[in-house]
């Protein structure tokens, strides 16, 4: 398969100024060579210049293209490349494609040009599966994330991780394969330090992940409140747009409405909701069903109490379920008499979490955004790390070696015998080595790169 000279188009589908077609493989050159014409006697190729020229097939002219050849291994994939620039319809995409597959390339898999920049050492896991984030990025702290673990800081931290056990690998077999020798004391000493600096490190780059998921997944947000309260008016501040309907009118919204939008980095899925409450007309009923379905599976929860009223039974039922999840408590209509009793809600909620707002005038909105980025950056998280891990599948694999490293640590203070600390030291290797790439199965490969669009 890595023989093989591949062809995908790599750019999306639909009109446009440019389309790319890209080529990877010994033949690459050799293809290009048969379908393209320039406009010149002699064509001397050169290394990373465009050249000038159309695309025939046979005699039939496909389109007029520019076209690179980048010769291995200074290249995506360490193989010879070429990029055919085309008109970006769909059509001359396709008949480009189409003659390159008859020339004997075969139709790319997705992911495979990455998957070749991996196998051929270009690049790791870590920094292949970053890619992809860097292509989805919502927002400039997610493609700040993604484009660092691209150039390899957190992978860098993985190895470094990763080299300090495997000396520790090396101490205890030296133990276990030269038991007379007296080093007992101190190699259990020296063990326990080095084994600690390890879980030190590994827990240091956990408390980065809640952080680094939600900037890459966004946070699951969303809006609850009685009927009427300003949930979406909240929604239609927040988006400066007239996304929901709003009027004076009980139950106008009677499914949930969805939309991103950014906070200082933070992508957010925001989810206006129809008032939670009983009722008996059909259509808001399910909408109601729908809402409690949101608020379960939410990262975040705007719960919105209006301040001209008294708090009502359905206030209070809201305010027992919204207690106990991670929540932002809007007074709202602060600019009218206020009737609300807020000595019960602080029982509940703490200062932070209560802001009085008006929708009407859009007060209090900068508080809660504020108040949003203390909830998912914190204190003690440095916004600016580079080796925020935002992976799920690294966050996994991070917490299954700490608690390797823990056992063996633990084994280590009660001088155990060596090969009960092998057995997890050497474990907690092979998790980081499934981060980076240095131990992984072909299935799980072809998991991680089948996620990956045509052409990358």
């Amino acid at each position: 398969m890595l023989f093989d000279t591949i062809a995908a188009i790599s750019t999306p589908i639909g009109e446009g100024a440019i389309g790319i077609v890209r080529l990877s493989g010994p033949e690459s050159f050799g293809i290009v060579d048969k379908i393209f014409k320039a406009n010149v006697d002699k064509l001397d190729w050169e290394d990373r210049k465009l050249k000038y020229g159309h695309i025939y097939d046979g005699d039939h002219l496909i389109d007029e293209v520019m076209i690179v050849k980048m010769y291995a291994p200074r290249t995506y994939t360490r193989e010879d490349i070429v990029e055919i620039n085309c008109h970006g319809g769909a059509v001359p995409l396709r008949e480009i494609l189409r003659i390159c597959l008859r020339e004997g390339a075969r139709l790319a898999e997705r992911g495979e040009f990455t998957k070749r920049a991996f196998l051929n050492g270009r690049i790791d896991l870590a920094q292949a599966e970053s890619i992809m984030d860097l292509i989805n990025s919502k927002t400039n702290k997610g493609f700040d994330i993604a484009i660092n673990q691209l150039e390899g800081h957190l992978s860098n931290k993985i190895n470094m991780i990763r080299s300090e056990l495997i000396k520790i690998m090396a101490e205890v077999e030296v133990s276990i394969d030269y038991p007379e020798e007296d080093i007992e004391e101190i190699t259990y000493d020296a063990l326990g330090s080095g084994l600690e600096n390890a879980a030190l490190q590994i827990q240091n780059l956990l408390k980065s992940s809640n952080t680094g998921k939600i900037i890459r997944e966004g946070l699951k947000t969303v809006i609850i409140g009685k009927p009427n309260v300003g949930k979406s008016s909240l929604m239609n501040v927040l988006l400066k747009d007239s996304r929901a309907i709003v009027t004076d009118i009980p139950g106008t919204t009677r499914d949930v409405i969805e939309e991103f939008l950014s906070v200082d980095g933070i992508p957010i899925k925001l989810v206006d909701t129809a008032g939670i409450r009983e009722t008996e007309d059909l259509v808001e009923r399910l909408g109601v069903e729908k809402s409690k379905s949101y608020f379960n599976a939410a990262d975040l929860v705007i719960f919105m109490l209006n301040g001209a009223e008294p708090l009502s039974p359905e206030d209070h039922m809201l305010m027992e379920k919204v207690k106990d999840k991670p929540a932002i408590v809007l007074i709202n209509k602060s600019d009218l008499e206020q009737k609300i009793e807020l000595e019960s809600i602080s029982d509940i909620f703490s200062n932070e979490q209560i802001i009085m707002t008006s929708m009407s005038n859009e007060s209090g909105i900068q508080q809660l955004e504020d108040e949003i980025k203390r909830l998912v950056f914190g204190i003690q998280i440095d916004q600016g790390n580079q080796e925020i891990v935002s992976n799920t599948r690294h966050i996994a694999l991070l917490e299954i070696a700490l608690k390797h490293i823990n056992e063996a640590l633990n084994a280590t203070k009660q001088s155990l015998p060596y090969d009960f600390i092998e057995v997890d030291v050497k474990e907690a290797i092979v998790q980081l080595g499934l981060v980076t790439g240095e131990s992984v199965a072909s299935d799980l490969m072809q998991t991680i790169f089948s996620q990956f669009c045509l052409g990358k």
